[in-house]
Formats: C-alpha cells, sequence, structure tokens
C-alpha cells in the first residue's frame, strides 16, 4: 500500500503524459517553451486569478512574494507555528522576523483571534513593524480569510496565502490561492496537484505585481534577458514538468478531487466515533492533501502508528515539532503561551494514507485497522 499511489496515477495518464513528455524531446524547447504559457493560463483560469506565473518551487514563490513586497529587516511577518518550515523560512532569509500564530486544533489552519493577538503585541512592542501575514491552507482546506483579510485590512498588512497544500480547496466556490494579495502553491510530487521534480506557481490579480514577479523569476531581468534591473533568482519552471502538469491537472478537475472527498468522507463516516477527525467548516471544501487524526495522546499516536505499519499500513506525522520550537528558531520567546495548540497537535496527529487512486475496499481495511488499535491501546492503558 502506498501513502500516496504515484504509480498508479501515472499508470491511468502514461499516455498523455508520455505524449507530452515526448513533444518537448522533439522541440528542445525545454526552458519557457509554449507548455509553460500554456499551463500558466489553465492555472488561473481554474484558480480564478488574473494572472499566473510558474516558478522553480513552492518556497521561490514565497520568496518571490517577500520580494515583492520588500519584507525586510525589522520587519514582523505573521506565520502559523503548525506547519511545515518554508513558510517562516522565506521570511528569515530576507532578514525579517516571522512572528509565530497558533491554529485551530479542529481545522489545523491559523487562528484569526490569536493572530490580532500577535500583531497588536508586536505593535504594542514597538521592536518591528507589521508587514505581512502568510496563512497556509494546511492540508487542503483555505484557512479562514473571511477573517484573516479583515485583520489584514486593518492594520494595513500584505497577505500572502501558502497555497502550498490547498490547491483545488474553496470557501463559497472561490478557490484557494485566490485569497491573497499574493498567493502561491507548491507542485512537489506529492501535493494535490504535483509534477515529477520540483515546480511552483504564484498567483495574483495586479498588474504590476505580476510583471516585477516574471522580472523577479528571472534574474531580475528588464526588457530582455541581458537587461538586469534588480537582484532575483533563478526560478523558473521546467518546460517537461508543465507537460507534464497538463493531463495531470485536466484528471485533478474532472474527477481526482472528487475522488479525495469521497474517501474522506468515508474515513469520516467510519472514524469519527472513536477519533478525532478533520473539521470542514460549512461552506468550505478541502482538496486532502492529507487526511490528519487527532488521538489522545502522544503515547497512542506512536504506538498506533507502530502497530499500522506492522499491518503494512504506511501513515506519517505532519508535524513532530512546531515551528518555534525548532533549532534554528531556538531564541524566539515572544508569544510562546499563546502556542499550546500547536505543541499539542504535533504530539497527537496522524496522517492516513490519501490519494485519488484509493479503493472503498483500501479505506475499510484501514480504517478497521485504525479502530481496532485505538480500542486495543484503550483497554490496556
Amino acid at each position: 500500500m502506498e501513502f500516496v499511489d504515484l504509480k498508479e496515477q501515472y499508470r491511468n495518464l502514461k499516455e498523455k503524459i508520455n505524449s507530452n513528455i515526448q513533444k518537448v524531446i522533439q522541440n528542445a524547447d525545454f526552458i519557457s517553451g509554449p507548455e509553460v504559457k500554456e499551463l500558466e493560463e489553465q492555472l488561473a483560469e481554474y484558480v480564478g486569478r488574473k494572472y499566473c506565473a510558474t516558478c522553480a518551487n513552492g518556497t521561490d514563490a514565497l520568496t518571490i512574494a517577500m520580494k515583492v513586497f520588500d519584507v525586510k529587516a525589522n520587519d514582523a511577518v505573521f506565520v502559523p507555528s503548525f506547519t511545515f518550515y518554508s513558510t517562516a523560512e522565506v521570511v528569515s532569509l530576507e532578514g525579517a522576523t516571522p512572528i509565530f500564530v497558533d491554529v485551530d486544533e479542529r481545522t489545523f489552519n491559523m487562528d484569526a483571534k490569536k493572530l490580532e493577538k500577535a500583531i497588536l503585541q508586536v505593535k504594542e512592542e514597538g521592536k518591528l513593524n507589521p508587514k505581512a501575514i502568510i496563512p497556509v491552507d494546511l492540508f487542503g482546506q483555505p484557512a479562514n480569510y473571511s477573517e484573516i483579510l479583515k485583520i489584514a485590512e486593518k492594520y494595513n498588512l500584505k497577505v500572502v496565502e501558502d497555497g502550498a497544500q490547498g490547491f483545488g480547496g474553496d470557501i463559497n466556490g472561490k478557490r484557494a490561492c485566490s485569497f491573497g494579495d499574493i498567493s502561491t502553491t507548491s507542485f512537489f510530487p506529492a501535493k494535490p496537484l504535483g509534477c515529477y521534480g520540483d515546480g511552483g506557481a504564484i498567483f495574483t490579480d495586479d498588474e504590476e505585481t505580476y510583471k516585477l514577479v516574471l522580472s523577479l523569476r528571472v534574474h531580475g531581468k528588464g526588457s530582455f534577458k541581458y537587461d538586469n534591473v534588480r537582484v532575483g533568482l533563478n526560478s523558473r519552471l521546467d518546460t517537461i514538468q508543465a507537460a507534464i502538469l497538463m493531463p495531470k491537472l485536466e484528471a485533478f478537475k474532472e474527477y481526482e478531487l472528487d475522488n479525495r472527498n469521497k474517501f474522506a468522507k468515508m474515513y469520516k463516516e467510519r472514524l469519527k466515533d472513536i477519533v478525532k477527525t478533520p473539521i470542514v467548516p460549512e461552506g468550505y471544501t478541502s482538496s486532502w492533501a492529507q487526511y490528519t487524526l487527532i488521538l489522545d495522546s502522544e503515547d497512542m499516536r506512536n504506538t498506533v502508528q507502530a502497530k499500522l505499519k506492522e499491518a503494512g499500513i504506511p501513515t506519517m506525522v505532519y508535524y513532530p515539532i512546531p515551528l518555534h520550537k525548532q533549532i534554528v528558531y531556538k531564541d524566539y520567546n515572544f508569544n510562546v503561551e499563546d502556542l499550546k495548540t500547536s505543541e499539542n497537535l504535533c504530539k497527537c496527529v496522524l496522517s492516513l494514507p490519501m490519494h485519488p487512486y484509493m479503493s472503498e475496499e483500501q479505506v475499510d481495511m484501514i480504517s478497521k485497522a485504525v479502530i481496532k488499535e485505538i480500542e486495543e491501546y484503550r483497554k490496556n492503558a
């Protein structure tokens, strides 16, 4: 059993993917070929944004966003503590300070009340300039943008949506990667829409922002390749990856997203009475990058995970350490008492296999194994 079965996906899309790859090779148009622009147009249309610029990976997408908004030393950028490191890393790379914000226990996304409290604390302390917010659409579900965008407007902060896991999710039909002043995503292979290597994309509705992104992703170019007007990156999506992503995007729209939601519903129906399952608020749709349970304790989580491994069922822990507890931020001592939910989740979360090529029989088998091991643990506790 695979945690994410990319092999089965390839078997289903093999003909179209191979044909697209062969076309790129025959044309020898490996960098910035026509497939890249075609993919960008398709992505912008799907997400509902005016502009999309692809890049080398999701971290670069966030880095470019930081540069667009001139994030620098003495700036504060608010990020969730319960997420992958790159969300904070890109802030630190610009010399700015990540301010960690706790998350909602059941959605796993940034807690809007804790966000506003952290902003007020930074302003009251007066050492840093509040500059931006990076909400993360964790595990496939968009963050609480109805509240976060109000807070951003209230305090004049930019919003950079980290949609690396959220692509395909929506709030009342408005899709992930359409909420931020800039929104970003990742095409890492295991993401809801993944390529066969690294890749990323940046979305915006502002033409000047889009032009700046285009410059920054290619060495800060001006009117042409050898006209360099600013310091930028070398961050282009390979043409072959664009060619691979187009049939994958087609499948994602046609049936993969529906399948992910079908299997998530099955998990919930089978497990909701024995363990905490993810909550999707009214009006929200998740793309289920992960299906994550909350166990009773760290010991239960570790025991159940080990037993499932013995039974041939792969699981993952996203994430074992909150960002404010990472060694790289060992000196972080701001608002740590407001980050307890992130700390607790890291001890108790466990993600089950989730991908669009599962079978109902697999979901049944996994669910029964989870129930068996939880009941066994509680009986012996």
